[in-house]
């Protein structure tokens, strides 16, 4: 989901049963980036503060990771009872990181490789929460059978339930992770004092 950094701190198949089946898939990745401006570290975090993608309308992030997902499902009936024999997950994450719009000096080029190389991999966890989740909603939900589900109404309905108890998690998890790597004297704090501080 998104990363809010505050500029202050900166298949089994039987005779008389559906099919269950586990897809490989991969998601696709992608980083967008928005100019920021500055020839030191100092100038380059104020351009963040100014220039940082918008988080709830009102804070300014450095950083974040954003998802697509969509489903490709297949229900099949049995009896009265509806299953959710196989389900294909189409996701997309992008991490939007900043980049500078001018060549650095040489000292302040190399601290801020440090600095969006470490924002980079903070993102790239957020990336493997979403893809645990996605992960998790598919074993949890393909072999899912309702009963009395002949029109594979309820099915669905159940399987909201699930998704909104697993992106819940999911989004917690991202949070927790926020806070750690934003405490002071934690990974992303010293980056940006790193930053904000070297040449």
């Amino acid at each position: 989901m998104k990363t809010v950094v505050p500029l202050w701190l900166l298949t089994a198949c039987f005779t008389s049963l559906p099919v269950i089946a586990h897809a490989e898939w991969q998601a696709s990745e992608k980083v967008q980036t928005y100019a920021i401006a500055g020839k030191s570290g100092a100038e380059l975090y104020a351009s963040i503060g100014e220039k940082g993608p918008q988080v709830g309308g009102k804070t300014r992030a450095i950083a974040h990771t954003n998802f697509k997902l969509t489903w490709s499902r297949k229900y099949e009936t049995q009896g009265n009872a509806c299953t959710l024999a196989s389900a294909r997950p189409n996701l997309t994450i992008t991490y939007t990181l900043p980049k500078p719009s001018e060549q650095l000096p040489d000292a302040v080029r190399k601290s801020w490789e440090t600095f969006i190389a470490g924002v980079h991999s903070h993102e790239l966890v957020h990336g493997d929460t979403i893809k645990e989740m996605v992960k998790a909603i598919e074993t949890s939900s393909v072999g899912m059978s309702v009963p009395d589900d002949p029109n594979c109404r309820k099915i669905k309905s159940e399987l909201t339930k699930r998704l909104s108890e697993l992106s819940l998690a999911q989004r917690q998890r991202s949070r927790d992770f926020d806070r750690a790597e934003l405490s002071e004297g934690a990974n992303i704090h010293q980056l940006i004092l790193k930053l904000v501080n070297g040449p």
